[in-house]
């Protein structure tokens, strides 16, 4: 923690982060496992993100949003992981006060973009199964079109959540008894009144996350009702396959967030360390998988990558 004295008073400009408090002895162990996924998670998005640019089959609208999908994976990934690592590796616990507000206002904006890249991907899969005659509807505009709703949309959505976190009056301790810089966690060791925050973040993070949930379950119990309804067990097959891959990534998204609310939730029920845990393989484990998901379910993407290493 470090401090700087002037006429208005004492100004905070380093937070400390104390990651896992009581397994001090096993971080090392954690790092290894946390730094393999990194890597993995980098690797299989660069290898997906390299396949779609220069495989010219795959230049249509789902597989542009994949590519999104990856860019704020990736993102997430180098805003959190780092960090996580360096604290572990050389006991690098000091962030600015301008850098943890940063982490946090790229992690409550780009989530909430993934939710919303979800949507849309949902949307695709909706007019392809329920409407196929409909299908000129998703085209190259239409994504270009959604990826700037989606940015503008969660940018006015979020910003506040860090804004109203820095103009806190920070005058308790000041460790962050988290690997990152959460909202919850940093605005809890203000001595102000932190009721505006939470409540604002709570009706953000629904509005914006629990929307995107809703209508994209609305979407598949359509889809669902749509390929009962479909007779020829072949074409039947052929679409729940197109959505096997995207529904997959949506349990990996949901299930660890969901299971990191409830933890949080449970308080003195649970350790403290695994919600911090979850937090930190959230980041981690969706964008792992979801390229390797891809990878192996879409048969174009597959032999797009066998391309790309024979290429090389």
């Amino acid at each position: 923690m470090v401090l700087s004295s002037n006429n208005t008073g004492t100004q905070v400009i380093e937070f400390l982060m104390i990651c896992f408090p009581g397994m001090q002895d096993t971080q090392h162990w954690l790092s290894i496992i946390l730094a393999s996924l990194l890597v993995l998670a980098l690797g299989a998005n660069f290898v997906l993100l390299m396949t779609i640019w220069q495989e010219a089959s795959l230049y249509e609208p789902m597989y542009y949003l994949l590519a999104i999908f990856s860019v704020l994976d990736v993102t997430l990934c180098l805003t959190v992981i780092p960090k996580v690592l360096l604290i572990f590796w050389f006991n690098m616990t000091t962030i600015s006060f301008s850098g943890c507000f940063l982490q946090m206002f790229i992690m409550n904006t780009f989530l909430p973009m993934e939710s919303s890249t979800f949507l849309v991907m949902a949307y695709d899969r909706y007019v392809a199964i329920c409407h196929p005659l409909c299908s000129s509807i998703i085209t190259e505009q239409f994504v270009i079109n959604a990826a700037i709703f989606i940015v503008f949309q969660n940018l006015l959505a979020t910003l506040p959540t860090p804004v109203l976190a820095a103009r806190l009056n920070y005058c308790a301790s000041k460790v962050v008894e988290n690997c990152i810089c959460a909202n919850i966690s940093v605005i809890k060791l203000s001595c102000g009144d932190i009721h505006l925050n939470k409540l604002y973040q709570f009706v953000s993070v629904w509005c914006l996350l629990g929307s995107d949930l809703v209508l994209i379950l609305l979407s598949y119990c359509f889809m669902l009702k749509a390929v009962i309804s479909l007779q020829s067990g072949g074409t039947t097959t052929k679409a729940l396959s197109t959505c096997g891959s995207h529904l997959i990534l949506i349990l990996f998204f949901c299930t660890l967030l969901l299971v990191f609310i409830f933890t949080n939730k449970a308080g003195k029920k649970i350790p403290s360390e695994v919600p911090i845990l979850l937090n930190v393989l959230h980041h981690l484990i969706p964008p792992a998988l979801n390229p390797i998901v891809y990878g192996v379910r879409t048969q174009e993407i597959k032999q797009g990558i066998i391309k790309l290493f024979k290429s090389s």
